[in-house]
């Protein structure tokens, strides 16, 4: 294992930094600080930590640029959506800044005395987050973890650790105590999986692979230890004949192909009521023509190149010799650049179909009825986002209902605000980010009775 590993930006396969991989012993260090630094975190005033994270919001948004400059070069991320994903990063640690003394306890009435409820903190906390958006679902876990009490070690995914690196630091220089947030560049199979083994570490929060989320899942059950899991997507994006038709095929390429398909609320099963598919299809064709892609750096692209060589080669695995309705254009020459692609395959139980791809790929099928377009939605180890595009308000909603899946939208194709709780059904994880609801979470629910008499 070498000691540094080389970041490359993902648009021309140029080196921009060297990062020193931390070790199981830096691991260990961390959160051997992290432990010591957790009586004085907890103790702090709720209106004082809610100030110090305050503090650091502002740090980020003061820095946003930078931020974005970063993330763009790291991940390949175009400018656009990373000036968006910083200024995201600060409304986050905004709201949960406000919500420090709204988590509150409550009194129950029992006999012979009175009986009250605390939300403790935990203590130390693990965080695994992804290559995907790394700042933006860095700041989902900071957020309520700073806030609840618990003092944090945080590893990025060690291909796009940058931003996070520069969040560390800004969480110093708002006034952050030593040793309450520290981030560690390592593997996931050394740094990640330490803080699975840990003792100390009393709770993991991952963002990533089912695959990897269940081996997490399975390690922690050794310790009873705390776990929260954001995984994998195979959202389905369902349109029916009495939608705005139109407006559902605009907004449709965006919903597969932003972040160039590597997003887990890619809308990337698209059912279509046959009466409407063939204009669908025309619709879907014309406006993922309009995206721009290309040099990320430039506000006007739309879609950047995937992420590593080795996730390019993962993607083409699935549509090298594979006939598509629809290919768009892709640069040549340096760059893990993929084609979007529009694919109509017949056989529904293919991998294209059922598999999280993780590019640019979309597939559709039609349907015919309400009870069919559920049913192939809901058959999917999946269950995280989805669409559901009708005018009929009744219709929507009794879908809504019935389709597995934890975000859904109606007539839209958004998943995710920090004011709501977003997370997933069956292989798509445990637990919840975002809202109040993910304060509980983060702590642990403690009874005192007093005796009165």
């Amino acid at each position: 294992m070498p000691d540094t590993l080389q970041i490359v930006n993902p648009a021309n396969e140029t080196v921009i930094a060297s990062v020193a991989l931390a070790t199981v012993d830096h691991a260990d260090e961390a959160i051997a600080r992290a432990k010591e630094a957790g009586p004085a975190w907890r103790m702090v005033a709720p209106a004082d930590r809610a100030r110090l994270l305050r503090r650091f919001a502002e740090a980020v948004a003061a820095n946003a640029e930078e931020l974005a400059q970063l993330e763009t070069a790291n991940m390949g991320m175009p400018i656009g959506a990373s000036r968006w994903c910083a200024t995201g990063v600060a409304d986050v640690l905004h709201y949960f800044a406000g919500a420090i003394d709204k988590h509150t306890g409550s009194t129950i009435p029992v006999a012979g005395g009175i009986d009250m409820t605390f939300h403790e903190p935990l203590g130390v906390v693990g965080l695994i987050t992804p290559w995907n958006f790394p700042m933006y679902m860095a700041s989902w876990k900071l957020g309520p973890a700073l806030a609840t009490g618990n003092t944090v070690v945080i590893k990025p995914a060690e291909i796009t650790p940058l931003t996070t690196m520069r969040l560390g630091e800004l969480a110093l220089d708002a006034g952050i105590p030593e040793g309450v947030l520290s981030v560690l560049v390592g593997t996931g199979a050394e740094v990640g999986w330490r803080f699975v083994t840990h003792p100390d570490v009393r709770k993991v929060a991952f963002t990533g692979s089912t695959a990897v989320g269940k081996r997490i899942m399975s390690g922690c059950a050794d310790q009873v230890k705390r776990v929260t899991l954001e995984l994998g997507g195979k959202s389905a994006n369902i349109v029916f004949a009495d939608a705005d038709v139109d407006a559902a095929a605009a907004g449709a390429p965006g919903a597969v192909f932003d972040n160039t398909g590597q997003d887990c609320c890619a809308r990337s099963r698209v059912l279509v009521q046959r009466s409407v598919f063939d204009r669908f299809v025309e619709g879907f064709e014309a406006a993922a023509a309009q995206l721009v892609v290309g040099d990320p750096t430039d506000p006007a692209t739309a879609i950047g190149p995937l992420v590593t060589a080795a996730h390019l080669a993962k993607v083409r695995s699935y549509t090298d010799g594979v006939r598509a309705t629809w290919t768009g254009e892709a640069p040549s020459g340096s760059g893990f650049w993929h084609p979007c692609m529009l694919l109509t395959p017949d056989d529904p139980s293919s991998a294209l179909w059922t598999d999280e791809v993780f590019g640019p790929v979309a597939t559709m099928i039609p349907f015919d009825t309400e009870e069919e377009a559920v049913a192939i939605a809901n058959d999917s180890v999946y269950g995280l986002s989805g669409s559901i595009w009708s005018r009929d308000i009744g219709r929507a909603l009794r879908v809504a209902r019935a389709v597995e899946g934890g975000a859904l939208s109606v007539n839209s194709n958004s998943s995710v605000r920090y004011a709501t709780p977003f997370g997933g059904f069956k292989q798509s994880g445990l637990g919840r980010e975002h809202s109040m609801h993910v304060l509980d979470h983060y702590t642990e629910l403690k009874n005192v009775f007093i005796s009165m008499t």
